[in-house]
């Protein structure tokens, strides 16, 4: 089994080593973990472009050495000319092509944010042309094209290839271009380099805004001027809940950071510390179904909640959606949201300094859409909206759609900070879940708790059925045992990217940094 990393000064984690080597030699140079971690979303948006890229939304958790834990959401919003109307005899919003692309871009404007929060915090020194420095490199020169990226664009070429800009941008001279080919994307390049010198704002604001609204017309995108001028990424109180083993923090809606606190919540009032394989895999499991039971009662754009979202983590509640586990039987199950293509990423700085975040663009090359001049690859999240008007997730002008994605982080009651994610639309708080459990309460080591082998209730991206997934590396008798208790077991591969790209990292409390980053991943741990 692999060891985990650790270092004394900084460690990152991303899901493909060029991002966490860029947020390493930021943390080399001097710059603080926010910084690191600006630098590193540029660069994974250039070398994992089919989970994410700057045409997507991004979610921060921002945990200082002393204070309140801050978050960010970096979401936009439908534009105002995504309308009923606009939809009109369509059944539902379709998954690819303009009529995807409805929702701002917010990721951006989550980079500025978060670097006013690091100035703030008496960090964020270096300039933006060093941090989207390697970015710009890699858009320009090319980086050699993963597995993941490979496999993606093969499975998904059919629903792809004639949307505009796709082949143009993804295929080569209209093949798919193989692992380890090189891959570039130059009118990125342009617009990195555009966006250090006019500054982030100019995506939305600026010179670049102005070209881009020209480009969503002539694109079909029902997003204007104004819609991009509109956004602005929303400081949070992120939602808490006190658990025995400490205090854990999660984004709030439109995301579903509820699910993940909620199924943790859940399991603290049973024996995990104790339980079994089995015992851990059922239980978790079963909490996942309440959890999702709560978001799909409550969770959509932040506007229109009316409920304290944070009460539904008090432990009352918990307690009596615990004491329902039927710890003989699984309970019925219907269907989840699905999939959603995502970057955990996380870093902490010699400081003490913690970010969790994520980035997506939603489905493996989200809309589909790559912006002519630009080279912007739009996302397809407000596909996510329901177009029946009663629907809680009913689309709207201006309204953000539901997100699956959610950022964690925990101060533990050991003294010890933790930072912890993982991609893969419903299977990121069931990672969470699995992550948090084997090693914080049943004391896994930090690698193998993201090693080990996972399971995925639902569907996550690149899944069609929503029975309970297990990897085959679980033991014969463990996947006997879930049958016997009712659940519709089906079998993945040993190490399957279904079950998403975890990571961790730890900061003991004599300063050392642990990372652990996912071997399905092309990610790696990396600190000095």
């Amino acid at each position: 089994m692999m060891q985990s990393n650790m270092a004394p000064s900084g460690m990152a984690v991303t899901p493909h080593h060029l991002a966490s080597e860029t947020a390493l030699s930021v943390l080399r140079h001097g710059g603080d973990a926010i910084e690191a971690m600006v630098a590193a979303a540029a660069t994974i948006a250039v070398v994992y472009p089919h989970m994410n890229g700057i045409g997507g939304d991004g979610f921060w958790l921002i945990v200082p050495p002393e204070g309140e834990p801050i978050a960010i959401d970096a979401s936009g919003s439908a534009g105002s000319l995504a309308t009923l109307e606009f939809y009109a005899g369509e059944q539902s919003i379709p998954h690819r092509g303009p009529k995807s692309a409805l929702t701002v871009p917010g990721t951006l404007s989550g980079w500025d944010e978060a670097l006013k929060i690091a100035a703030q915090l008496g960090g964020g020194q270096l300039p933006l042309s060093r941090l989207l420095a390697d970015a710009i490199r890699y858009a320009a020169d090319g980086i050699p094209v993963t597995q993941s990226q490979a496999l993606a664009t093969c499975s998904k070429y059919d629903e792809l290839v004639n949307v505009s800009g796709f082949a143009e941008t993804f295929l080569d001279r209209g093949e798919i271009p193989p692992a380890g080919s090189r891959f570039t994307q130059p009118r990125l390049a342009e617009t990195l380099t555009r966006l250090t010198v006019e500054g982030l704002e100019s995506f939305y604001r600026g010179p670049l805004a102005v070209l881009i609204a020209e480009e969503l017309a002539d694109s079909g995108i029902p997003i204007n001027r104004q819609d991009l001028a509109a956004q602005r990424a929303k400081r949070r109180i992120p939602l808490h809940l006190s658990h025995q083993h400490g205090d854990i923090y999660n984004m709030t809606p439109p995301t579903q950071g509820l699910v993940s606190l909620a199924i943790l919540g859940i399991t603290d009032n049973l024996d995990m510390a104790q339980a079994n394989e089995t015992q851990t895999v059922h239980r978790i499991v079963e909490a996942t179904k309440k959890a999702f039971a709560l978001r799909d009662q409550y969770i959509t754009d932040p506007r229109h909640i009316t409920t304290s979202i944070q009460s539904l983590l008090d432990p009352a509640p918990l307690s009596a959606l615990a004491a329902e586990i039927d710890d003989t039987k699984a309970a019925a199950w219907g269907t989840g949201k699905g999939p959603g293509d995502t970057v955990w990423m996380g870093v902490i700085d010699s400081s003490g300094l913690a970010v969790s975040f994520i980035q997506s663009i939603y489905h493996e090359f989200g809309s589909g859409v790559v912006l002519p001049k630009t080279g912007v690859l739009w996302q397809n999240r407000g596909a996510a909206f329901s177009l029946k008007p009663e629907s809680l997730l009913s689309l709207a002008p201006g309204k953000q759609p539901f997100h699956t994605l959610n950022p964690a982080a925990a101060r533990l009651a050991d003294g010890r900070t933790m930072v912890y994610g993982s991609m893969g639309g419903d299977g990121q708080p069931q990672t969470q879940a699995a992550i948090f459990t084997r090693h914080v309460i049943q004391g896994m080591p930090l690698q193998e708790a993201v090693s080990a082998p996972r399971w995925l209730l639902g569907r996550t991206w690149g899944q069609a059925s929503d029975s309970l997934k297990l990897e085959a590396r679980f033991s014969p008798e463990t996947f006997t045992a879930l049958r016997d208790l009712g659940h519709e077991v089906e079998t993945l591969p040993d190490f399957s990217e279904a079950v998403g790209h975890a990571g961790a990292i730890v900061r003991h409390t004599n300063g050392m940094l642990e990372g652990a980053y996912d071997p399905r991943s092309n990610g790696s741990a990396a600190g000095f």
